[in-house]
């Protein structure tokens, strides 16, 4: 065995590597629906650093890493980060998140202040409970005491199977009724116009009358498909074509305008065909789809935009990503300029602007680094989490003149969780041997204080919740947003039968992710 230490401690980006490997390996067992997906990869980490002390890579190397995963997260959810603090949805989604929070952190305090744990490990305790990565950064910062990574270690487990064991016991307890799903596929319906209330009436009358999740896409009026407008004056029997992700409103909208019929638009290709491409170039990036003019002057309408795997209905104040698919009604004839108009490269769906990721890292360090007064505190600055905050106005921004600041979904993916990944070996080689001395000493005594960090966070979080009447869909997902670990939103997706957890999950994680590291640096800075 001792050369296998030899070739680790004399090549750590070996160590770094396998250590990833192996990590993944580990993360993939599956448990009765229990897993520890990418956490997996720092208890090799630290398992490969107790074996081999010296194998551990330079610290800027998980710096680095982490720089990658928080400005990513920032780039995807900003949009949804700023609809959170800005609707009576999202603040009752924060509130309970912050009441979960709040009892997560005195209990830390209380481990501290009853001699239970040092500093570092109370606070690495309540970073693992939490699954921060980030507050575990800004603990190791502060501090410069690997004993943080060490409570960090200790209670991450717990940090995972908790929340997912306090979701199956709430729903077992109150049985709570979940709505059918919404669906997340556009659903299109051909309709005949027999209802007399709307013969010789301009669509944008029915229109203003359709469910808001329904639109009109195309009329047949004779044995001619074309694309409808606002003055389109309606005829008996004409046919539309309606567009919906909800089939509940689709149908409230047949019973509204006439009949279903077998699919005449469908069948005639002759004026109207359907075209889908792919949304890749700079210049339709970011841009309202209602702002985009196809040059050529032909008609067209839009039927669907296609984003990762759910559709999302066309309307005007859409905003366009990388690697959106953009379904489109027109002839024939033209669907070569439609191709040359968004691009319709899936080479470029996955290409991002260097320069945008350049400047946006540069201005969120440059951020980090201005001291903030706080009463009673001090100056504190915000770190690595500068980078977090400036992404997430970047992503609500998306587009700045030529600058697009968003990335493509697949390349945010990939740098999210390589950056994520490299960050939990380097901080798991680092501090394996102070982890192996600690557990010799202490057994499972950190095992029961993370518990009792870890319960308090979830628990709290249910009931206020519950008592804010957040419904149980949503409120699955907010649980995975204010513990932040996705194996949690996996297991959160398989047990209610909506998409609203990832909603509640991007609503709560940067706020969450936030308030963790000022709880921490606070701490630091007052204790430490």
């Amino acid at each position: 065995m001792d050369w296998i230490r030899t070739i680790l401690e004399s090549s750590p980006l070996t160590a770094l590597f396998l250590t990833i490997a192996v990590g993944y390996l580990v993360g993939g067992l599956n448990l009765k629906g229990f897993a520890l997906g990418t956490g997996a990869v720092l208890f090799v980490g630290i398992a490969c650093g107790a074996f081999a002390p010296k194998s551990a890579p330079p610290a800027i190397l998980g710096t680095l890493g982490l720089l990658l995963f928080l400005y990513c997260v920032g780039i995807q959810y900003g949009h949804e980060w700023y609809r959170g603090l800005t609707s009576r949805q999202g603040l009752k989604a924060n509130c309970a998140a912050l009441c979960g929070l709040t009892s997560a952190s005195a209990v830390s305090l209380l481990i501290y202040q009853t001699g239970s744990a040092s500093l570092p490990q109370a606070l690495g305790m309540f970073a693992g409970s939490g699954t921060s990565t980030p507050a575990l950064q800004a603990i190791l910062d502060a501090l410069h005491h690997e004993d943080a990574a060490i409570g960090y270690g200790v209670t991450y487990p717990l940090g995972v199977a908790g929340p997912i064991l306090c979701m199956s016991l709430y729903l077992a307890l109150f049985k709570p009724k979940i709505d059918s799903p919404t669906g997340r596929n556009i659903r299109p319906s051909e309709i005949s116009v027999r209802n007399s209330a709307w013969f010789d009436r301009p669509l944008s009358e029915l229109q203003r009358q359709l469910p808001s999740g329904v639109q009109i896409a195309a009329i047949r009026e004779g044995h001619q498909n074309r694309v409808p407008t606002a003055s389109t004056i309606l005829g008996a029997n004409d046919v539309l074509l309606l567009v919906g992700t909800d089939p509940r409103q689709v149908e409230e909208a047949c019973r509204l305008i006439g009949v279903v019929t077998p699919g005449e638009i469908a069948t005639d290709r002759s004026a109207l065909d359907y075209i889908r491409v792919f949304a890749s170039r700079r210049s339709v990036v970011g841009m309202r789809l209602g702002s985009l003019r196809m040059p050529g002057g032909f008609d067209y309408s839009y039927v669907q935009v296609r984003r990762g795997d759910t559709d999302l209905l066309p309307h005007d104040d859409l905003v366009l990503e990388f690697g959106d698919r953009i379904g489109v009604l027109c002839s024939r004839e033209n669907f070569p300029a439609v191709r040359t108009f968004y691009g319709d490269s899936i080479k470029g769906t996955a290409d991002f602007s260097y320069i945008s990721i350049g400047v946006g890292a540069t201005v969120g360090l440059l951020a980090g680094m201005v001291p903030v007064p706080l009463p009673g505190v001090g100056r504190i600055t915000l770190g690595i989490a500068g980078v977090l905050l400036v992404a997430l106005g970047l992503g609500i921004v998306r587009r700045t003149s030529g600058i697009v600041w968003t990335l493509p979904l697949s390349a945010n993916l990939v740098l999210r969780n390589f950056g994520l990944t490299v960050f939990l070996a380097q901080v798991g080689l680092a501090s394996g041997p102070d982890f192996a001395a600690t557990i010799a000493d202490s057994g499972f005594t950190f095992v029961l204080l993370g518990a009792l960090i870890v319960f308090p966070l979830v628990i709290v979080t249910m009931l206020v919740g519950r008592m804010l009447s957040i419904p149980v869909d949503d409120l699955v997902g907010i649980v995975s947003g204010v513990t932040g670990n996705p194996a949690i939103l996996a297991h959160a997706g398989r047990v209610v039968p909506t998409d609203r957890p990832d909603i509640g999950y991007a609503m709560i994680l940067p706020s969450m992710s936030l308030v963790k590291i000022l709880f921490v640096q606070i701490v630091a800075a007052l204790l430490g």
